[in-house]
């Protein structure tokens, strides 16, 4: 079970569990009820040092060690995960406050791509050719890169983690994750499974720590590659600060994802798709949908019975039976995304749902919301560009298809996209001129499975190989070209 002790021990480093160096423990707070979950000191400089070095030193072993022995502890790390799922869950539930079943999903996912981080054996292999010049073979090999990192948002506290930890260790490189300090719990427990694993010390490292901590990654000159989940402007400075320290970098960032309703989209399915993707997980991911785009007759029938449906989600605490939706992260994103909703009443819009001052009597200490539904908000207003990250769908009203493609274009992020539609021909057009990296027909969460690459375009994206599938064994590996000539005349000296 989750500790309440003052001081937890939150680093993972060189194979042992240690305390952070900060002065001022930390609080830990169930979102749903104010709850003390944990206290722990987060980590300094020097811890991180410590986990860099850690891993460092695990590294020269580490990389030769043959790639088949590397996986047999990925697959006793899924067979673990299995095991532990329901307390991984519930972990997950009360930290970051989504519902049980969501986090069940979420893991899901994660343990998703430690399988596909199994295939390294074939899907690291590089490629050859004989004869490239009379009696000169030439071959492509790939090699790991030595310590890479990762920095994981708090709204996926398990499965972002798992969107890079096996593909860089499969691939043969150590690894350093630093989680959410709001969420660092199903971090740990992760690493428990992974300890449990046998995996050699100094392999896989965790260090629970603030910006302090990000930037002794960013600075440390032994790490090698680093991955980022999170806001756009956090995406920024991480992307030119490790540039600046010449690490390979990959930065997910924020996210306005819009979905296009076409009049023969069918009503009930479509309206019970993008409900579901506007208000799980209480919006708060980055395929959220946060704009509904209606095309002609749609923007009559589509947004009552997007009401009917959001009125009647239940929110309340994640690990309540019959709970629909949890709480936003902390009691500033409440007051944020109400702020945000009030601003775009400001900018002529008009709330046909509204979430805001709700009491739900199973936690009334909670970070609660209920699904805001707003139309009508001038498309010049800064709103339109704003990454919510709560459980807001705005509604938007485009004459043709032509112009939803060009409000999408218009948006800084390009993260994903959807329409919804029975025409063929309007799905292809979508597909092909819609800016975004995921983009989804019929579906309202375009989420990428672990074997293809998390896209994203623009603003949400900056790097060029994506997490997840053939892009992470890219990220992870350097390539080498070996051209190699064996003249007959030397082989006759032995």
């Amino acid at each position: 079970m989750i500790s309440t002790s003052i001081n937890l021990p939150a680093n993972y480093i060189g194979g042992e569990w240690r305390r952070g160096g900060s002065t001022a423990p930390a609080e830990i707070t169930n979102p749903a009820t104010a709850e003390p979950l944990a206290t722990l000191q987060f980590a300094e400089h020097a811890d991180v040092a410590a986990a860099v070095d850690a891993a460092a030193a695990a590294y020269p072993a580490w990389r030769r060690t043959p790639a088949q022995e590397r996986i047999q502890y990925l697959f006793k790390f899924k067979q673990l995960l299995h095991q532990h799922a329901d307390d991984i869950a519930r972990t997950t539930t009360m930290e970051n406050g989504k519902t049980l079943t969501e986090a069940r999903a979420e893991l899901a996912r994660g343990i998703e791509n430690v399988e596909v981080a199994c295939g390294i054996p074939t899907l690291m292999q590089g490629y050859n050719l004989e004869d490239v010049a009379s009696g000169i073979d030439e071959m492509m090999i790939r090699q790991p890169l030595g310590v890479t990192a990762a920095i994981t948002p708090f709204n996926f506290p398990a499965m972002i983690p798992l969107w890079f930890l096996p593909y860089a260790i499969a691939c043969g490189n150590t690894f350093v994750l630093k989680p959410s300090e709001r969420v660092p719990l199903s971090s740990l427990k992760l690493f428990e499974l992974l300890h449990q694993t046998g995996l050699p010390r100094g392999v896989v490292n965790l260090v629970v720590g603030a910006k302090p901590a990000v930037d002794a990654l960013l600075q440390h000159p032994a790490v090698r590659a680093i991955s980022f989940v999170g806001s756009s402007p956090v995406a920024h400075y991480i992307y030119s600060e490790g540039a600046r320290y010449g690490k390979r970098v990959q930065c997910q960032g924020g996210a306005k994802n819009h979905v296009v309703v076409m009049p023969d989209a069918d009503l009930d399915m479509t309206a019970k798709i993008i409900s579901d993707s506007a208000f799980g997980c209480a919006g708060q991911r980055c395929l959220a949908v946060a704009t509904a785009i209606t095309v002609g007759d749609a923007a009559r029938s589509f947004p009552p019975a997007l009401v009917d449906l959001a009125s009647g989600i239940r929110v309340g605490n994640g690990l309540d039976a019959g709970v629909d939706m949890g709480p936003v992260i902390t009691p500033a994103s409440k007051s944020r995304i109400v702020d945000l909703i009030d601003k775009g009443v400001q900018d002529g819009g008009k709330v046909l749902l509204d979430g805001r001052n709700v009491q739900v009597d199973s936690a009334k200490p909670g970070n609660f919301l209920k699904p805001t539904v707003i139309s009508g908000i001038n498309p010049a207003s800064d709103l339109t560009t704003t990454e919510i990250f709560g459980p807001v769908l705005s509604i938007r009203e485009a004459k043709d298809l032509d112009d939803a493609i060009e409000i999408i274009a218009r948006n800084p992020y390009g993260n994903a996209s959807s329409i919804f539609t029975s025409n063929g021909a309007a799905a292809r057009k979508f597909r092909y001129e819609a800016p975004t990296g995921n983009i989804g027909v019929n579906i309202g969460v375009a989420a990428p499975m672990a074997y293809f690459p998390f896209s994203g375009w623009k603003d949400s994206f900056l790097g060029v190989l994506h997490g997840q599938g053939r892009d992470a064994i890219e990220f992870y590996t350097d390539k080498k070209v070996v051209v190699e000539r064996w003249p007959k005349e030397w082989s006759r000296k032995f």
